[in-house]
């Protein structure tokens, strides 16, 4: 399939081209498993729910419409609705080591290094951790996603100006907790 834009494998997908659906997945599976991954403690459990959400993207893809926000707000929309259910199904918050999410290969690193890098990652997790939740969801969702401001703005139903002010708020509340 050539090199089509969201909206226009949404549209194809719509009638029918399953070739699209199949794109859709390829393009956004792997951003949307590491958001979920930075949501769940369980590898397992992080490929089970990003199979239902893509899931619930095919069954609900005739139901989508272009209202001026891009695609991927509407699929991180299920993707949070989804861990949000099933945070609330398990009453439990989910936790994952950050250096879980990016699998980073320790060839080539001096143990030293590694140690360290460990001990930065759990100082991460632990200071995301302490910061207000919407701005922990800011940063997993710019920093660990890798999505775009406008993006995680559609996302959670804010202004760029506000996911700018969460951002910037919550690096501030990681900093200062760096430094305690």
């Amino acid at each position: 399939m050539q090199q089509l834009d969201d909206q226009a494998l949404v549209t194809a997908a719509q009638n029918g081209h399953t070739l699209a659906v199949g794109e859709l997945y390829d393009r956004h599976q792997e951003r949307i498993f590491r958001y979920v991954r930075s949501r769940v403690y369980d590898h397992h459990l992080a490929q089970d729910l990003t199979g239902e959400i893509f899931t619930r993207m095919v069954t609900s893809l005739h139901q989508y419409e272009n209202s001026g926000y891009p695609f991927t707000a509407w699929l991180y929309r299920i993707a949070r609705n989804l861990i949000i259910d099933h945070q609330r199904r398990e009453n439990r918050y989910m936790r994952v080591p950050i250096e879980e999410v990016y699998r980073v290969s320790a060839a080539g690193y001096e143990p030293a290094a590694i140690v360290e890098k460990k001990l930065n990652v759990e100082r991460v997790y632990q200071a995301l951790e302490q910061i207000d939740e919407t701005q922990r969801e800011v940063i997993r969702l710019r920093f660990l996603a890798g999505l775009s401001l406008q993006e995680v703005a559609d996302t959670l139903g804010k202004t760029v100006g506000a996911i700018k002010s969460q951002q910037y708020r919550g690096l501030v509340a990681l900093r200062a907790t760096f430094q305690q």
